[in-house]
């Protein structure tokens, strides 16, 4: 049976990304039928994620899955879990950058101020409601992220947005696991290592993406 600590994690995920919706909504620039096509796109991926991360889940309780199907539910997902689905979608978009013929101008930009201020949202309510101190660090990285990105979008092109906005975040994570005894997102443990790995699977997808719409005279 699914424990209430458990539930209440997955409800406050749930209201962090309502609010990052919701903001985005409200303060975007784009137009009405642009929003609702980002936010759609935004629901979609979040399923494909939600898939990614029971693979994740089956892959690290494999033989229990063998045993009983059914068993796995009792399982919580793990930060390999998070992991694994991470990767997942990273190695998906690489494999859409490189063989998509339709390139969404703006999407990630969308996509990406979402998961700040969900981050965010996410991280403050676990110090007011949980008192959790090891959610300082990513609540201040988030915040430093969110300030930049306003501050810089529309300034600079979307590839050198992501590019300085990929580098900070790595560098953020890296300087909270020195400080911290943990480094946690959405409550996952992130290790090092794997901050390091994401960053160069996201750097690749950086460049594949700028090629891509070079060649078709975008910025």
């Amino acid at each position: 049976m699914v424990s209430a600590d458990k539930l209440i994690s997955v409800g406050m995920i749930g209201l962090s990304i309502m609010v990052g919706l919701v903001t985005f909504y409200i303060i975007s620039d784009l137009s009405k039928q642009k929003r609702r096509e980002h936010i759609e796109g935004m629901i979609s991926q979040l399923i494909n994620f939600i898939i990614y991360l029971w693979i994740g889940k089956i892959m690290n309780n494999f033989l229990v899955f063998i045993k009983d199907p059914l068993a796995i539910l009792a399982y919580p997902s793990s930060s390999h879990a998070f992991y694994l689905a991470i990767l997942i979608s990273l190695l998906i978009s690489v494999v859409k950058s490189i063989y998509s013929h339709k390139v969404e101008r703006n999407f990630i930009e969308s996509l990406l101020f979402v998961l700040l201020v969900t981050s965010f949202v996410y991280e403050f309510i676990q110090i007011v409601w949980n008192n959790n101190s090891f959610a300082i660090g990513s609540l201040v990285v988030s915040c430093i992220l969110l300030i930049i990105f306003m501050s810089s979008r529309g300034r600079i092109v979307e590839s050198t947005l992501m590019f300085v906005m990929t580098t900070l975040g790595s560098v953020g994570m890296f300087l909270v696991a020195y400080i911290q005894p943990i480094t946690t997102v959405f409550g996952y443990i992130m290790m090092p290592w794997f901050v390091g790995v994401f960053y160069v699977i996201s750097l690749s997808i950086i460049m594949i993406k700028k090629k891509r719409r070079e060649s078709r005279g975008w910025n």
